[in-house]
C-alpha cells in the first residue's frame, strides 16, 4: 500500500495518489496532470481510477486530462450529473485497487453529490477515509457553494446526517485525508494540519461535537467567508468539462512588445503584475494590479478580477508559464500574453511607470503623525479581532474593490496586512482607481508589533 498527498499551498488543496500492486488511483487532481503521471511512471504503476469527491468550486479539476492520457475511469458519487463519461457509483459500492478496496460513501452536504472514499488496506482493514470537502481538520465544508435550488440550511442538514451516519460511525484510528488545509475558502476556519484521524476530529472539531441538528445548521451557516466569483464558474466547468490544459497554456504564452502591450492595456485588458511586492513598488506599469506569484496568486487573482477578464501578465523572465498554469487552475483562460522581457524591457523602452512608497514598521508613526496618513487594514475579520493598529479603518481585501468609492480619493492611505503581500495588492488597486497618496507597510502588523508595539492594540480574541 502506498499513499502520497500532493499538496498545493497557494490553493490550500490536497490531491492524493494511492497505489497497490502497481495499480493506482488519483483523488481530486489539479488541472495539470504531469505530477500524477510522473509519480505513476516513477513507480511503474497504472492509473486505473480518477476519483472525484464532488464538483469543485475553487479549482478546475484535472480528471478529464488525466483520464484521457491514461484511460483511467472517472468516478463520482451518487447524484453527480457530469456532461462526460464517468462511473456514477452507488452508495456503498466498492472498487478494487490492486489488493485494496475503496468504498464509496455518499456524504451530501457540501454539495449534493459529495462523496468520501473509504480505503481498505491489503489485509481488508479500514485504513483511511478521503473526505474531500465534507470533513477537514477542525472544520467541515461550507454548504453554500453549489447548492442548485437548495438553501444552505437544507444542505447543512444533509451534512449533519452525513457526518452522523457515515463519518462518526468510523473508528477513532481511521486516518482522515481532507481535500483542503488552512487558508481555503471552502471552510470557515480550517485547521493547519493536512491530515487527521476520526478520533481527533471527534474530540476537537466543533462541527463533529455538535449532536443537535438545528444547532449544527446554525453553526455551519453563520459567519461564512466571502465567495470569490470564480467559484461558481469553476463548479460549472468541472461539471461540463474543461478544455485540455495544454491547449490553454499554449494559447496564453504570447510574448508582447511594450508597444503592443500598451495598446492592449488601453483597449481594456487587465494587467496583473506577478512580481514580488517590493519589486513592484519600485516601478510598475500605471494601472497594473500586483498579485505576486510568491503568495496566494490564483486565489487573489480570482477574487479581484472577473473570470471573463482579458489578462496581460508582467512576470520575472522565466515565470510566465507558471503564472499561466496557476490561472488555468482556476479556470482563467483569457490571458492575452505577457510583457516580453518583463519590466526591464518596459524601462528600456522609456515607457511611463509609477511607484508606491513602502515603510518599515518603525516608520509608520511618523507618517501618520506628521504626514496625515490614515491607516487601512485589509486583513480578514478574524485577524483584526486579535490585534490591529490604533485608529485603523478595516476593509477586507476581498471587499475592497466594492467599497473603494467609500474612501477619500484625495486622502493619504497607509495600508497594512499581516506581512505586506495583501497590502501591496490593495495599494495597487487604489493606485489603479486614481488614488495618488498610497503607501504600504513592508512587514505588515507583525513587523509593527515588533518595532513599534505602542501602535498596536489587542482585540477581543487576543
Amino acid at each position: 500500500m502506498y499513499i502520497r498527498q500532493l499538496y498545493t499551498n497557494c490553493l490550500a488543496q490536497a490531491a492524493y495518489y494511492i497505489e497497490s500492486d502497481r495499480v493506482a488511483a488519483v483523488i481530486d487532481p489539479l488541472r495539470d496532470p504531469e505530477p500524477y503521471l510522473a509519480l505513476a511512471a516513477e513507480r511503474g504503476a497504472r492509473i486505473k481510477y480518477v476519483l472525484e469527491t464532488h464538483f469543485h468550486a475553487d479549482f478546475v479539476s484535472g480528471h478529464l486530462d488525466l483520464a484521457n492520457k491514461t484511460g483511467a475511469l472517472i468516478v463520482f458519487g451518487p447524484n453527480a450529473t457530469p456532461d462526460y463519461r464517468a462511473l456514477i457509483a452507488t452508495d456503498g459500492e466498492q472498487l478494487s485497487l490492486g489488493k485494496m478496496k475503496i468504498e464509496v460513501l455518499h456524504t451530501p452536504g457540501h454539495t449534493v453529490e459529495s462523496a468520501c472514499y473509504l480505503l481498505y488496506d491489503e489485509e481488508g482493514n479500514k485504513h483511511a477515509v478521503f473526505t474531500g470537502d465534507t470533513l477537514f481538520a477542525g472544520d467541515v465544508g461550507r454548504p453554500d457553494l453549489m447548492s442548485g435550488n437548495l438553501s444552505k440550511e437544507t444542505l447543512a442538514a444533509m451534512l449533519f446526517r452525513s457526518l452522523r451516519d457515515k463519518i462518526k460511525t468510523l473508528t477513532d484510528d481511521i486516518i482522515v485525508y481532507p481535500g483542503h488545509g488552512a487558508g481555503s475558502a471552502c471552510g470557515k476556519n480550517i485547521g493547519t494540519s493536512s491530515f487527521s484521524t476520526i478520533g481527533e476530529e471527534r474530540r476537537s472539531n466543533y462541527a463533529m461535537r455538535i449532536e443537535d441538528e438545528q444547532e449544527f445548521i446554525k453553526a455551519v451557516t453563520t459567519d461564512l467567508p466571502y465567495i470569490p466569483g470564480y467559484f461558481f464558474v469553476d463548479a460549472q466547468l468541472n461539471k461540463s468539462g474543461a478544455s485540455p490544459v495544454e491547449r490553454v497554456v499554449s494559447a496564453s504564452l504570447c510574448p508582447l512588445s511594450a508597444e503592443v502591450f500598451t495598446d492592449m492595456h488601453n483597449a481594456g485588458a487587465t494587467v496583473l503584475d506577478t512580481r514580488d511586492p517590493m519589486d513592484f513598488a519600485a516601478g510598475f506599469i500605471p494601472g497594473a494590479i500586483n498579485i505576486g506569484l510568491n503568495g496566494d496568486f490564483a486565489v487573489w487573482a480570482g477574487t479581484l478580477t472577473p473570470p471573463t477578464s482579458r489578462i496581460l501578465l508582467v512576470c520575472d523572465p522565466g515565470k510566465e508559464t507558471e503564472a499561466v498554469q496557476r490561472l488555468a487552475r482556476i479556470g482563467y483562460e483569457k490571458v492575452q500574453g505577457y510583457l516580453n522581457g518583463g519590466m526591464h524591457a518596459w524601462f528600456a523602452a522609456n515607457e511611463r511607470y509609477d511607484k508606491i512608497m513602502t515603510l518599515r514598521g518603525d516608520e509608520c508613526a511618523t507618517l501618520t503623525d506628521t504626514e496625515g496618513y490614515k491607516l487601512l487594514d485589509v486583513r480578514n475579520r478574524r485577524e483584526t479581532a486579535r490585534q490591529r493598529l490604533t485608529g485603523s479603518l478595516h476593509i477586507p481585501l476581498s471587499l475592497l474593490k466594492d467599497r473603494i468609492d467609500n474612501l477619500q480619493r484625495d486622502g493619504k492611505w497607509l495600508i497594512y496586512c499581516a506581512g505586506g503581500y495583501r497590502s501591496m495588492i490593495a495599494a495597487s488597486l487604489l493606485k489603479a482607481a486614481g488614488f495618488h497618496f498610497v503607501a504600504s507597510v513592508e512587514g505588515g502588523i507583525k513587523e509593527v508589533a515588533q518595532l513599534s508595539p505602542q501602535l498596536v492594540e489587542m482585540g477581543e480574541e487576543a
